[in-house]
């Protein structure tokens, strides 16, 4: 009988235990998604000034390329094309920029920690492949101001060959850049810059805050 009355005692306690521990699992699941809805408004106001910052930015190179456009010379050609790559590769900014803030806004709090692990992870995804894509307009910058005017006849072949190897230093730059700016690489510093550059940052401390959750579940 008293053995009975122990095992009954027992399994009370155990269930009272298990009970407290899934209260304390929902509490802190609470406390993080709070932590990590907050860390997630840095990244909402990063990317709405980028909008506004990126919808100028447009409107001014579309303004001068359309007066190149509209006025053409030969002589710039250089000038059209660099700038129209540059600007398409800014229009894709602004697409990037517009996605991730409304990923971040369609961030259910309330879901399932992996559901919430899931998105965050895509958003931090998408934010590296915007970084990789923008160094691509690094070349670009090296040839706007040239003109068949005077490039590459009427100059010397010092300034020729200098032209050249820049060109082809922000090209390599660029390839390697791009390259290089992966997930797996995200643990470099260089690559945590370019990532926390484009808005990266409050996504890592999202999902930091998230693992922390995953390695209370274990231990628990």
């Amino acid at each position: 009988m008293e053995e009975t009355n122990f095992v009954l005692l027992w399994k009370e306690q155990y269930e009272k235990i298990d009970q407290s521990l899934a209260i304390n699992k929902q509490l802190l699941k609470e406390v993080i998604s709070q932590k990590a809805e907050s860390a997630l408004q840095a990244l909402i106001r990063f990317k709405t000034r980028g909008i506004i910052a990126a919808v100028i930015y447009l409107i001014l190179l579309g303004v001068v390329l359309f007066y190149a456009i509209s006025n053409y010379s030969s002589a710039a050609n250089y000038f059209i094309i660099s700038m129209s790559a540059i600007f398409l590769i800014n229009v894709k900014a602004l697409y990037d920029f517009i996605k991730h803030l409304i990923w971040t806004n369609n961030i259910d709090y309330n879901g399932s920690v992996t559901e919430i692990q899931g998105k965050l992870a895509e958003l931090q995804l998408s934010i590296l492949q915007h970084s990789r894509f923008m160094v691509l307009q690094f070349p670009f910058w090296t040839t706007f101001y040239l003109s068949d005017k005077w490039f590459p006849y009427s100059i010397s072949w010092g300034y020729i060959i200098f032209q050249f190897i820049l060109t082809a230093s922000f090209t390599w730059l660029a390839y390697w850049l791009y390259k290089n700016q992966t997930l797996e690489n995200s643990n470099k510093k260089w690559v945590r810059i370019f990532i926390e550059g484009s808005g990266g940052k409050s996504v890592m401390k999202a999902i930091a805050f998230y693992k922390d959750l995953e390695a209370f579940k274990q231990v628990s």
